[in-house]
């Protein structure tokens, strides 16, 4: 007889929680609909497809010729990344961080997203996590055993999250709460008067904020995304991630940090030095001269130029067509309403059978929204990373599919 904690066949039940399944899903539809000769115009995964400036390719390549460069670096960053991240957070935000004690590198910004819980938080503890919010958000709640509690994110508060709808025993119990603005999947924007109530909060009821700021250079119409270090105080109470996937084309790079309170930088330090030996030093070199270039050029010289147009373009088109889809303010994504004929109300599987008809039928991916949770049934997610031909070349398509469903 075999015995019961053998009948998994070694595979963990966490994993049903992480939130991947959604994406393999629309892969195997890409996958057929290939198969039946089908162009793909892919704006599904939100992957750059635009390469870095030369001169940050250029140090990476110097970097990994030279022989110095294959010895274990340090799990909490070189002290060159640390200091020049430190610099840019100061010149970007204004917000002063100690490079020594305050900031961890990662392995991009999911690296310490989906460990965080691990290193703060006991199993059974509680976290409050946007839905709908970037998968790993509550895939690393179930790594780590932590409870979750969503915090809806509704259409009738321009999808901020209402801080007031937290209940008293919520805020009570929970150990951190989870924000991201602007956001994944939704292009959520606040001001600092916003992001100051959320410190206050924090501090009253004892809780870490962990603020995802991963896409802080793609703000458009004149907005530039915010940190909640610039409050002041914030660091004694918040966390603050960021990426160089989207802001400096090096998602393959896998390169981030994290900075704010020296205690939870510590933990996912420790933790992460048990994991790993940190990032490769040469793309270590490479990040510190992208914001080495960033802040060179100046603010109007980033992604956010190149995003922007293609928002503008994209959204025209597709109002030309038909589908009245919003303008976000900032990120690579447009959070999509379906159109009334696949049930814009929001009754389950609609999302999923949206997309799963467009690919199959006109080749062009977009991620169904309940892949992001709950509240996210009843939209999509269409991201930007197409050139503008073949951006305007899927609004036809997509028009030509939703008047055939008229």
């Amino acid at each position: 007889m075999i015995h019961s904690s053998k009948q998994h066949k070694w595979r963990s039940d966490k994993l049903a929680h992480l939130g991947s399944s959604i994406f393999a899903e629309v892969a195997a539809w890409k996958a057929e609909a290939r198969q039946s000769g089908m162009d793909i115009i892919d704006l599904g995964i939100g992957s750059p497809d635009r390469a870095p400036l030369p001169e940050i390719r250029q140090t990476l390549s110097e970097a990994v010729l030279r022989e110095d460069s294959y010895a274990y670096p340090s799990s909490k960053g070189s002290a060159a990344f640390r200091n020049q991240a430190a610099r840019w957070m100061q010149w970007r935000f204004g917000a002063e961080v100690d490079p020594e004690e305050e900031m961890v590198s990662l392995m991009g910004s999911q690296d310490g997203l989906a460990h965080l819980a691990l290193a703060i938080c006991n199993p059974g503890d509680l976290a409050i996590v946007p839905d709908p919010g970037y998968p790993i958000y509550s895939g690393a709640l179930a790594i780590a055993g932590v409870r979750s509690w969503p915090l809806p994110l509704l259409e009738e508060n321009a999808f901020r999250p209402d801080l007031d709808s937290i209940p008293e025993e919520v805020w009570r119990e929970a150990s951190f709460i989870l924000l991201s603005f602007p956001g994944n999947p939704i292009s959520v924007t606040v001001d600092l008067a916003y992001m100051e109530r959320v410190v206050a909060l924090a501090r009253k009821w004892d809780v870490l904020v962990v603020h995802d700021l991963a896409y802080s250079e793609m703000g458009f119409d004149g907005y530039r995304p915010i940190s909640i270090l610039q409050v002041p105080g914030a660091r004694d109470t918040a966390v603050e991630f960021h990426s160089f996937s989207k802001s400096f084309n090096m998602a393959g790079c896998r390169i981030g940090f994290m900075t704010g309170n020296a205690q939870a930088v510590g933990a996912l330090r420790e933790l992460k030095s048990n994991v790993d030996y940190g990032v490769f030093e040469p793309i270590q070199e490479a990040a510190v001269v992208a914001l080495e270039q960033a802040m060179a050029s100046g603010p109007d010289q980033g992604v956010a130029v190149l995003y922007e147009r293609r928002r503008n373009l994209l959204v025209e088109a597709l109002h030309l067509e038909g589908w009245a889809v919003p303008s976000p303010e900032a990120t690579m994504f447009i959070w999509v309403k379906l159109p009334d004929a696949y049930g814009s109300s929001g009754e389950a599987g609609s999302s999923r059978r949206f997309a799963h008809d467009l690919l199959l039928r006109t080749g062009v991916a977009v991620i169904p929204g309940d892949a992001f949770g709950s509240q996210g049934e009843g939209y999509v997610r269409i991201a930007l990373v197409e050139e503008e031909e073949r951006l305007l070349e899927a609004a036809r398509r997509i028009g030509e599919f939703l008047r055939s469903e008229r």
